[in-house]
């Protein structure tokens, strides 16, 4: 490009413009990596300065050590990745955006854009928690592709609209956003709007459950996450990488709907049911553990739930977790017990154990086979519990404030256990 811009023909600049027009609104000289005092008072921040790869590292890493480097002004992958390497996250997560970048592929490259990643060891890649924009070059891919592989998919979930895409060839800039605000997602290309679409509605759910990502439980669920470029076994170039971070909006929700167990996935092989308007867990013949977990996510939330303990009550609500395999749920309890064994402490399953129990002159606020009413509060690296109306306990701890994921009621394992539930409602915040 720099040799067209060289030129002084008349034909030459309005060659140049063309070129141009594909990145920029006007044929201005605005310098690549940069933001203008416009976007600058509207709120976009750069993700990349144009020389360094400061504020990028590793997926799951904390330093930057992938083939990716600087060349003239531009983010490029080397080329080297595969499908389980050569990813490469920002330090920060985000939740919801406005994302705008340039990209150039190589001939019959492959790459992407993906959002709302987790880093976790348990995700050895990232495109099993982050939803992607696909970046292909589709005349020059060396191997036949699906419909849902295809430049600007949201990828193996939905399509865009092929009539508005305008794409550069091959070894050309082209411009592609992303805007996702609280659910409501938009795929842009060369600043023409390709798909939209809406986040864990039924449709959406449907889509994920029955294609590629059925046996992925936390694809797409986080929604908060780093952001990542994808290094496929192919050169590719990106620059002008912006975001303008967007609201969360807060929305109460009911989580039992006193019918059924929509909204809810059962994990393992214990009786989860609905009877007489109540939820109710039950130990099934395996006596092992069960979960019975949102298929929503809840960050920060104000939680109220009422149970009963029909029979041995050890139970729990789960905040933040997620699901591993072999009926494993990752996160922190919110623990349900008889009496004398903590109602209302906090245990870090597969980590720490207890984080806080609660005082033994506590104990007496469990009513014993009577409805009790449970309140759970979460707020960045703080939780609060309640019983019965009076505080149970108050905690900061860093880990918490990192982890996000859903909220699930448990069945401890060894049999015996029957516990009923009803006016689960939660107020997100």
């Amino acid at each position: 490009m720099e040799s067209v811009m060289k030129r002084t023909t008349a034909t030459g600049l309005l060659a140049t413009c063309a070129v141009s027009l594909a990145l920029f609104s006007s044929c201005t000289s605005v310098e690549p990596n940069t933001l203008t005092p416009e976007e600058v008072a509207d709120g976009w921040q750069l993700l990349f300065d144009g020389k360094t790869l400061n504020g990028w590292k590793d997926y799951n890493g904390t330093t930057l050590t992938q083939p990716w480097h600087v060349v003239d002004g531009c983010i490029q992958a080397k080329g080297d990745g595969s499908d389980a390497s050569g990813y490469i996250v920002t330090d920060k997560q985000y939740e919801n955006f406005e994302l705008s970048w340039d990209w150039k592929l190589s001939k019959g490259g492959n790459s992407g854009m993906l959002y709302h990643v987790v880093e976790r060891p348990q995700f050895a890649v990232p495109y099993v928690t982050g939803p992607e924009y696909q970046l292909i070059d589709e005349p020059n891919f060396p191997e036949p592709l699906e419909e849902w592989q295809k430049l600007g998919v949201d990828y193996a979930m939905h399509l865009p609209d092929k009539a508005k895409m305008k794409v550069n060839p091959q070894g050309e800039w082209n411009n592609s956003k992303i805007v996702f605000d609280n659910g409501h997602v938009e795929h842009w290309l060369n600043g023409v709007k390709i798909l939209e679409f809406e986040a864990w509605t039924d449709d959406w759910y449907a889509k994920k459950n029955s294609g590629k990502w059925a046996n992925a439980p936390e694809y797409g669920l986080a929604k908060k996450g780093v952001l990542c470029l994808q290094d496929h076994g192919y050169p590719a170039s990106f620059r002008n990488i912006k975001i303008k971070e967007l609201p969360r909006k807060t929305k109460e929700v009911a989580l039992f709907n006193g019918t059924d167990l929509k909204g809810w996935e059962a994990y393992g092989t214990e009786k989860w049911y609905v009877k007489d308007g109540l939820l109710i867990c039950e130990s099934g013949p395996d006596k092992k553990y069960g979960y019975l977990a949102t298929r929503d996510y809840y960050d920060d939330f104000d939680l109220t739930v009422e149970f009963k303990q029909e029979a041995d009550g050890n139970s729990g609500v789960f905040i933040r977790s997620f699901i591993e395999e072999d009926v494993k749920v990752n996160g922190w309890q919110v623990e349900v017990a008889p009496k004398g064994h903590d109602t209302g402490g906090i245990y870090e399953s597969y980590g720490r154990g207890w984080l806080i129990q609660i005082p033994d002159e506590k104990e007496n606020i469990l009513k014993e086979g009577d409805w009790n009413t449970m309140r759970i509060k979460v707020q960045g690296d703080n939780v609060q519990t309640w019983l019965n109306g009076q505080e149970m306990v108050n905690i900061n701890d860093e880990k918490i404030g990192a982890g996000q994921g859903r909220i699930a009621l448990q069945i401890h394992d060894g049999g015996g256990i029957k516990v009923l539930w009803r006016n689960l409602k939660v107020k997100t915040l």
